[in-house]
């Protein structure tokens, strides 16, 4: 695949607690996500603006004031709708308990513009991904997943061609972590609501599938499914 035509990929560790942030984008139509601004918006939207891109969502995975702390500048400088899991929005509504909690300054709040839903598909350029909904770090946590990279429609036999895809990629918030799972004794979570989440819909997925969490490095789906200790034989 020319370089020109790979998917714009950056992921960003933001704020105290380095929130994976990730910024998507499409080549050619310079359209992109923005996923879980946590914090340090200016910098983001520094890599959006390198890259010449316009910004058509922005989902958030989950509402621990981590994941939402540059959202209001982010989604003034950008005019990009938030979507959030409807099941989340009344922990939003907590950032000042949530702030209080962990020693820091509420952020601003924005209003949510379309709530997420099991199915979603959320959709930017030529691309597309799927809405998970994963409950158990939070109510209303979700997972992101896009089947591959490359667009379509396609012609067959450009299709069939491993060269011409990459493997599947999962955005997965504080759901799933590489050897270990979201934390479950926050508000709203639940741990047998996060494992019957991973084991009915996490580990679906294809064990080649590339798991990005919200904190930390990345994993597989295969690599988590033999040595995540909470998953593992699952």
């Amino acid at each position: 695949m020319p370089e020109t035509d790979k998917i714009i990929h950056e992921i960003l560790p933001v704020g105290m607690l380095q929130c994976n942030c990730h910024i998507i984008g499409d080549p050619k139509t310079r359209e992109a996500l923005v996923i879980d601004p946590g914090d340090d918006a200016e910098r983001i939207l520094e890599i959006i603006h390198r890259h010449k891109l316009r910004v058509t969502a922005i989902v958030i995975t989950h509402t621990h004031i981590d994941h939402v702390g540059g959202l209001r500048r982010l989604q003034e400088e950008t005019g990009a709708p938030v979507r959030i899991h409807a099941d989340d929005l009344e922990l939003y509504r907590m950032l000042d308990v949530q702030a209080a909690w962990i020693g820091w300054k509420p952020p601003e709040k924005v209003e949510v513009g379309e709530l997420l839903r099991e199915g979603d598909a959320v959709r930017w350029g030529r691309y597309e991904a799927q809405v998970l909904h994963t409950p158990g770090h939070t109510q209303g946590s979700v997972c992101l997943y896009m089947p591959s990279e490359m667009p379509g429609p396609h012609d067959a036999a450009v299709v069939a061609k491993s060269t011409d895809r990459e493997p599947a990629r999962l955005f997965a918030g504080d759901t799933l972590f590489a050897g270990s799972i979201g934390r479950t004794d926050l508000w709203g979570g639940s741990f047998e609501t996060i494992i019957r989440s991973l084991k009915g819909k996490v580990l679906e997925l294809p064990d080649e599938t590339i798991v990005y969490p919200g904190h930390g490095s990345s994993t597989t789906i295969g690599d988590e499914r033999e040595l995540n200790p909470f998953l593992a034989g699952k």
